[in-house]
């Protein structure tokens, strides 16, 4: 009697811990909590902490994760610009599971089914994006645009299917190989044609500057020229007009003073030789008069 007794204590015992484990169960702050019962969802559990449900078979829980994840895809894609120019384009999106009831009837809590979803919504934003601005607008003026407008079309979608973008973001925007060749020796065609441009605009500067300095430098000695001969001019005319006046009062003198700017230009030069008889009228002012 104490033996079955025994048992069938042990057996409530175990009845009572194998209740107790599959009743109670702890929400981590990192999990979404999602109580179950015959398949249907019952109740989500946000808030960490020890929680209790119905034993198994009645409820059973699902947890799923409400941190931030990452779809980061391992191959650049190709996309195509209002030009008509393919580019390859390396990106990736930050997400989030917002609403777990939402997100288990879409994928039936697949991560993996999740991730496919949102690759293509956010595919095909880029390509909305991309087929109406140019490689100029997608590379540095409206990037940031680009990204914004990624995340406004896929907000709605992603929504529906209870989860949030939190960013998308461009890591690498590049030209095909073929294309970035073209591209670079026409750049640097266009280069070579602006520094050549520059170089012959700066020789004609320079041509134009110094023709300028040297009209100006001959417009300077010419005027310095006239100004020199007017006040060599004036003061000839004065000199005369003084020679005149001394003349005029002594002719003796007049003729001394001729006669010494004729011995002046005779002997100008030593090597000039000039034969002339000693009491002729060239002489007559060297003569000693008694």
């Amino acid at each position: 009697m104490n033996f079955n007794r025994l048992i069938a204590g042990a057996i409530a015992f175990i009845a009572l811990m194998y209740v107790l484990s599959s009743s109670i169960f702890v929400v981590d702050q990192r999990k979404f909590a999602v109580v179950f019962s015959f398949g249907q969802i019952v109740r989500v559990i946000e808030k960490p902490g020890l929680q209790i449900k119905y034993p198994s078979p009645f409820e059973s829980v699902r947890f799923f994760d409400r941190r931030i994840l990452t779809i980061d895809n391992p191959e650049a894609e190709r996309f195509i610009t209002a030009e008509k120019k393919n580019l390859l384009v390396d990106s990736y999106v930050k997400w989030r599971i917002v609403d777990p009831r939402k997100f288990f009837v879409s994928f039936k809590g697949d991560e993996r089914l999740a991730q496919d979803r949102l690759t293509q919504l956010v595919r095909s934003a880029l390509n909305e994006e991309f087929t109406k601005r140019t490689v100029r607008e997608i590379i540095s003026d409206q990037r940031e645009q680009v990204m914004q407008g990624i995340r406004t079309k896929v907000a709605d979608d992603a929504s529906d299917i209870g989860v949030e973008i939190v960013d998308v973001r461009l890591k690498r925007v590049d030209l095909l190989a073929e294309i970035s060749d073209s591209v670079y020796r026409r750049m640097e065609a266009e280069r070579k044609r602006v520094a050549n441009e520059l170089r012959s605009t700066g020789a004609a500067e320079s041509d134009k500057i110094r023709a300028n300095a040297e009209r100006q430098r001959d417009t300077i000695l010419a005027e310095a020229y006239r100004e020199a001969q007017k006040i060599k001019g004036s003061g000839d005319a004065t000199a005369t007009a003084l020679y005149a006046d001394a003349f005029g009062r002594d002719p003796q003198f007049a003729q001394f003073y001729q006669s010494l700017q004729a011995y002046r230009s005779s002997f100008k030069d030593k090597k000039d030789v000039m034969v002339l008889e000693p009491n002729g009228e060239f002489f007559k002012f060297m003569h000693k008069k008694n």
